[in-house]
């Protein structure tokens, strides 16, 4: 092959080379925007209700608002403060004025930036639209938090959440460890008879668990949400189990030689190595109890002082949801808690979750 033979086929390959990494920039960008549009449309609802939270009620109302929160833009003339109106120019754009005098026919505007030079626009001053400036106000939330008894609902809330969570956390942990490293007969049908149990419908039991805890008297009390948790559930026991079994039996072997037993095994090998897991299962029962919205209705109905934040912001919706703002703003303070607990540790959440699905 000459000289002129071997340039050309190299400039073919290069060719060849440079059109695949175009095609591939182009597969990343549109993937990349793609994913980016359905992040949007998902958190659009969430932005939405963030932004109609910290809104003015005026602005609700008002024709022509803007989506973002903003008020009506206004200048004090002769002491009184009057609104800024976009007047229509010839050339279909549009020019901010004072309104200083409005009138059925004719209305007298002022240069916002010097209000002494007037003009007479013939027209109707109701066919103009309102100019509008970015206003944010954290006045809903203020109300909200007298108007709905946020610091009682709270407590009550956080109390449950946490006392729930540490009875599931302890009691899972517990059954998973006897699942996944300790020898008894009929250990693996258990178990099996145990993950059967998360396909029974919840509606199938409610009845009968509801009957179960009136007849104990417990029935307007926080016991009917509380006393469960500390007998583990099928789910989270399936989590912590399956993560477990990924832990090399010589870790136990090591510590056995040291003359270390079950218990000691549990606390200084199994359960240090399981931390991902544990804070994935921490997580998913506090938010899972933070927004339990039947259990509190079922139980606690008559009892308006020990309800949670879940049927608070239901009672309080259902009596000013005329009153745009204070629905979206008790909602976003209802949600504060769990995201950010969420944020924080995101890392071990993901980590447990994945590392769970490891078959072993």
């Amino acid at each position: 092959m000459s000289a002129a033979q071997e340039l050309s086929a190299e400039a073919v390959v290069a060719e060849r080379t440079e059109s695949r990494r175009r095609i591939s920039t182009r597969r990343r960008i549109l993937v990349t925007l793609g994913v980016a549009t359905l992040t949007f449309l998902f958190f659009a609802p969430l932005f939405n209700l963030a932004a109609t939270s910290v809104k003015d009620p005026d602005q609700v109302y008002a024709a022509g608002a803007p989506l973002y929160p903003a008020r009506p833009k206004q200048v004090e003339v002769d002491g009184k403060d009057r609104p800024v109106v976009r007047v229509p120019q010839a050339d279909g754009t549009f020019m901010e004025m004072v309104l200083v005098k409005p009138g059925r026919q004719e209305s007298v505007l002022a240069d916002p930036a010097d209000v002494s030079k007037t003009i007479v626009w013939q027209g109707s001053w109701r066919t103009l639209e309102n100019a509008w400036e970015f206003s944010a106000t954290l006045n809903n939330y203020g109300e909200v938090w007298k108007l709905l008894d946020y610091p009682r609902l709270l407590l009550n809330t956080i109390i449950i959440a946490v006392v729930g969570t540490i009875g599931t956390v302890v009691s899972c942990v517990l059954v998973a460890y006897g699942f996944a490293r300790l020898k008894f007969p009929g250990r693996g049908k258990l178990f099996q008879v145990m993950v059967a149990t998360i396909f029974i419908p919840g509606t199938v039991t409610l009845i009968p668990t509801y009957m179960l805890f009136l007849n104990l008297g417990w029935v307007n009390t926080w016991l009917p949400l509380l006393v469960p948790t500390f007998l583990a559930n099928a789910f989270d026991v399936f989590l912590i189990r399956q993560y477990m079994m990924t832990i090399p039996r010589e870790h136990d072997e090591a510590a056995q030689i040291e003359g270390a037993g079950p218990w000691q095994i549990l606390r200084d090998v199994i359960i240090p190595q399981s931390w991902p897991v544990i804070i994935a299962v921490t997580v998913f029962h506090f938010v899972y109890s933070w927004n339990d919205y039947f259990g509190p209705l079922i139980y606690l109905s008559t009892k308006p002082e020990l309800q949670t934040l879940g049927i608070g912001l239901s009672r309080f919706s259902d009596q000013y949801n005329a009153r745009v703002g204070f629905p979206e703003a008790a909602t976003i303070m209802t949600l504060a808690i769990p995201v950010v607990l969420f944020i924080l540790f995101q890392r071990y959440f993901v980590r447990g979750v994945v590392v769970t699905g490891v078959d072993k």
